[in-house]
C-alpha cells in the first residue's frame, strides 16, 4: 500500500468532522491574476534557427486553504486552480514559457490545472500530501511566468522544536508551469552540460533551518533526484547595525555528486556563493561572487530556479569550473514619499566555463533592469507594474535581450 494510499484512508476518518467551525472560520482564499508579456530576441545563431519568443498571455489562480478539524490530530485541505489564457502568439514566436506548445508548434489558446493538498497537522508539525509548491534551497519551483511550477508528493514541516524549522518528504512528478500533465522530475541540461536531462523516480528532501537571535539564520538541507544526483547545503544569512545603516551577509554552499545509477553521467560539483550588502535608508548595494569547481556544471531539477546567487533572468553561471562576480544596486521609493516604487539594477560577469563540445574556456555576462510599483492602499491595493530588462552576452551560448511586462493583482476573498 502506497504512502498516498494510507494518507487517504485516515484523512476519509478525519474529515467527517469538517462541519466544525475551525475547519471553515480559519480558512482563507484568494484569487491573483498575472498579465504577462515575453519578448526574448536572440542576436545570433544560424538563421534556420528561431529568431525570436515573443507572446502575451494571462493567468488566473483561485487559492484555498482550509482551517484544521478541532482535537490533537486535526485534518484540513487546500485546492489551487489555475487557468492560463493565450493572448498573442505564432508558430515563430512560440516556446517563451507562457504556454504549452502543441505538436503543430503552436501555443495552445487555453490550458488549466487543479492542485488538491490533503494536510493534518498535530503541535506544530504539519503533513501535506498532493500538490505542492515548497521553496527550499535545494528546490525552488519556477514562478515567475504567469502560472507557478508544481510537484506531487509529500512533505513535513516542523517547529517543534524551538528555533528550528525541521522538513523532510519525497517529492514523485512534477507539473511545468505551462504544462497540464505531471512528468518525472528531471536534471537541467542547460547547454548539454551533462550527458541527459535524466529523469529519477522520486526526488528526496530534507533538512533545517535554525534561527540565531534576531539577526542570523544557520541553514542545512540535503536532495536527492533518485539515479541522477545528491546534493547538500550549507547556509548562513546574517544582518547587522553598521553606522546609520545595515550591512548583510548571504553565504551558501552546495556539494553535489552523482547518485545510484547516475543516469546524467558523472557530476561532481562545489558550488561556494554568497553576497554582501550595505543598506543605508532607501538605497542598498551588493556585491556577489560565485565559484564552481569540480568537473561537472551544478545540477538542479529541471524547470526551476537554482538557488545561487548569480541565477538571473536569462543565466545560471552555472557551468564547470566557472567563476562570476556581480554587482548590484536597490532604491526603495517610499524614502522620496513613493511608497510601492522600487527599482533594481546588476551587472553579473563569469569566465573560465568549462562547457561541453566547447573548445577553450567560455564567458559570459548579463546586465538586468527591474523597475516595479506595488499600490499600497484605496481600491486598487494589490495592483502591481514590473518591467524587466535583460541583456545577455555569452562566447558558448546564444546572445539574448529580454523584456518581461508583468501586471499583477491579488485579491484576498475571506
Amino acid at each position: 500500500m502506497t504512502l498516498f494510499k494510507v494518507f487517504g484512508a485516515v484523512l476519509v476518518t478525519g474529515f467527517s468532522a469538517w462541519a466544525h467551525a475551525d475547519f471553515f472560520a480559519d480558512s482563507h482564499a484568494t484569487f491573483e491574476t498575472r498579465n504577462v508579456y515575453f519578448n526574448r530576441d536572440f542576436r545570433d545563431g544560424p538563421s534556420t534557427q528561431q529568431s525570436k519568443r515573443e507572446e502575451w498571455a494571462q493567468g488566473l489562480m483561485l487559492k484555498f486553504e482550509s482551517g484544521y478539524t478541532p482535537g490533537l490530530v486535526g485534518f484540513g485541505l487546500d485546492a489551487l486552480g489555475m487557468v492560463g489564457l493565450r493572448l498573442d502568439s505564432s508558430p515563430d514566436r512560440a516556446g517563451s514559457g507562457l504556454l504549452p506548445v502543441q505538436s503543430d508548434g503552436r501555443a495552445a489558446s487555453q490550458y488549466g490545472k487543479l492542485g488538491l493538498t490533503a494536510k493534518v497537522k498535530i503541535s506544530q508539525t504539519e503533513l501535506k500530501a498532493g500538490s505542492l509548491i515548497p521553496s527550499l534551497p535545494t528546490l525552488r519551483p519556477n514562478d515567475g511566468m504567469i502560472l507557478p511550477q508544481s510537484f506531487e508528493g509529500a512533505l513535513v514541516t516542523s517547529k517543534d522544536l524551538p528555533g528550528f524549522v525541521v522538513t523532510a518528504g519525497q517529492l514523485q512528478q512534477v507539473k511545468g508551469r505551462n504544462d497540464t500533465r505531471y512528468e518525472d522530475i528531471a536534471l537541467n541540461n542547460k547547454n548539454n552540460r551533462f550527458a541527459r536531462n535524466a529523469p529519477g523516480e522520486h526526488l528526496s528532501l530534507g533538512g533545517f533551518d535554525r534561527q540565531l537571535g534576531d539577526d542570523a539564520k544557520f541553514s542545512y538541507h540535503y536532495a536527492a533526484l533518485s539515479d541522477v544526483y545528491s546534493q547538500h547545503f550549507v547556509g548562513l544569512v546574517a544582518s547587522h547595525p553598521l553606522g546609520s545603516g545595515t550591512v548583510g551577509a548571504d553565504l551558501r554552499l552546495f556539494t553535489s555528486s552523482d547518485q545510484g545509477a547516475a543516469r546524467g553521467g558523472k557530476i561532481d560539483n562545489r558550488a561556494l556563493n554568497g553576497m554582501l550588502s550595505y543598506a543605508n535608508g532607501g538605497h542598498k548595494v551588493s556585491a556577489g561572487y560565485q565559484q564552481m569547481s569540480g568537473s561537472s556544471a551544478f545540477p538542479y531539477v529541471e524547470g526551476s530556479d537554482a538557488y545561487l546567487v548569480n541565477f538571473s533572468q536569462i543565466g545560471d553561471f552555472a557551468e564547470a569550473r566557472e567563476r562570476s562576480w556581480q554587482a548590484r544596486y536597490d532604491f526603495d521609493f517610499e524614502r522620496l514619499g513613493i511608497p510601492g516604487l522600487t527599482v533594481m539594477s546588476r551587472y553579473i560577469s563569469g569566465d573560465n566555463a568549462q562547457v561541453p563540445g566547447v573548445a577553450g574556456k567560455g564567458h559570459e555576462w548579463e546586465r538586468n533592469t527591474e523597475v516595479k510599483y506595488v499600490i499600497q492602499s484605496g481600491t486598487f491595493k494589490n495592483l502591481g507594474l514590473r518591467l524587466r530588462s535583460a541583456t545577455y552576452r555569452s562566447s558558448f551560448a546564444r546572445d539574448a535581450d529580454e523584456t518581461r511586462i508583468l501586471l499583477t493583482y491579488t485579491k484576498a476573498l475571506w
